[in-house]
């Protein structure tokens, strides 16, 4: 009668382990970032390579690189494959600048420095329920970025690299077919529209972003040849949103702002739906009850830091969306840790 028990207490992790690994956490976080900038991942090919080598054309210290390397391999990330020489591993191919689906720009944003500064005021927000970022660097978020090129796109391509493994994640699970304008409100640099676009070829779409984003935005759209069929047009989400889509698409937008201001969104939405039968498509995590592990439950912290917005429960977007005017009609999950809400004009 011992042995599950036994068996149960073999499996749980060791406490004092937990403890050091969460405490530990940042320095993970540095030393992905530091193999991102130098482009380990790209450097590797199918053969291990010694750290001599990749020291040398990285630009980089031969001793500190192989001691970074040797810590992201303790977690997966690389593997020492012989010894001071590293390949890849499934984890370390995603970053990859060229790999489908690569998460190297994500992981440049969350492993950036900036995010340091940003945190190392975290107890800012817990006691005030402010964010770190407007204290750091004197404005809000959104209105520093066009202050530091630099940031703003490393920010903006991470989420374009979100994009790139939500977006087919959503479109396995919900069918856009029957819309003939997609109004994406937000949509960055347009990865996320234009691969709407590219499954649905009778749809037309209108990106809409800030200026200094939508700059970024018509490169791509000529890439993709979608000249004709996805206009650009600026929006401030805050006074209004184009007329004429038949649905709306906010990815990564509402969880970015507290009530009022995610409400004021949705209205503007609604407002410009002048009386049609529309939808407001969301792709955003959906925070899950009690203990269980959630990419929703880290994100929810960034929002705090960042930007004062939050994370929420599917009763929360229900409650969201019935103040504005909507009502909630389903949450289809995806294989990404993503969800598809759909509402309707109430």
């Amino acid at each position: 009668m011992s042995a599950p028990h036994s068996q149960a207490q073999a499996q749980r992790p060791d406490p004092a382990q937990q403890v050091l690994q969460v405490s530990a956490g940042y320095i993970a976080s540095i030393a992905l970032n530091a193999a991102v900038e130098l482009n380990i991942a790209d450097r590797l090919t199918g053969s291990p390579r010694s750290v001599a080598e990749l020291a040398h054309e990285a630009g980089a210290n031969e001793d500190a690189l192989y001691r970074i390397l040797r810590l992201l391999a303790s977690v997966g990330i690389f593997t020492e494959a012989a010894p001071r020489a590293f390949a890849h591993t499934p984890a370390s191919e995603m970053l990859r600048s060229g790999a489908k689906g690569s998460l190297r720009d994500l992981a440049r944003w969350w492993c950036d420095p900036f995010h340091f500064r940003i945190y190392a005021e975290f107890m800012h927000s817990v006691r005030t329920g402010h964010t770190c970022a407007e204290k750091i660097t004197g404005v809000p978020l959104f209105e520093y970025f066009p202050q530091d090129p630099r940031e703003s796109e490393v920010f903006n391509n991470a989420m374009s690299s979100f994009s790139s493994v939500e977006v087919p994640a959503a479109l396995e699970v919900y069918d856009f077919s029957g819309i003939d304008v997609l109004v994406d409100v937000a949509g960055g640099h347009g990865q996320m529209i234009l691969s709407i676009l590219e499954k649905y070829p009778k749809m037309h779409g209108i990106l809409t972003d800030l200026d200094h984003v939508l700059a970024g935005a018509a490169h791509a759209i000529r890439q993709r040849g979608m000249e004709d069929r996805c206009a650009l047009q600026t929006c401030d989400f805050f006074h209004s949103v184009p007329a004429g889509g038949d649905a709306y698409i906010l990815k990564h937008i509402i969880h970015d702002w507290d009530e009022p201001r995610a409400l004021a969104i949705l209205r503007n939405i609604y407002t410009a739906m002048g009386g049609k039968a529309g939808k407001v498509i969301l792709l955003e995590m959906v925070m899950p009850p009690g203990n269980e592990p959630h990419p929703a439950k880290f994100l929810d912290l960034e929002m705090l830091t960042m930007v004062s917005g939050r994370e929420r429960t599917e009763a929360e977007f229900r409650d969201l969306f019935e103040r504005a005017g909507f009502r909630m009609t389903r949450i289809a999950p995806t294989k990404s840790p993503v969800s598809v809400i759909e509402a309707v004009r109430a």
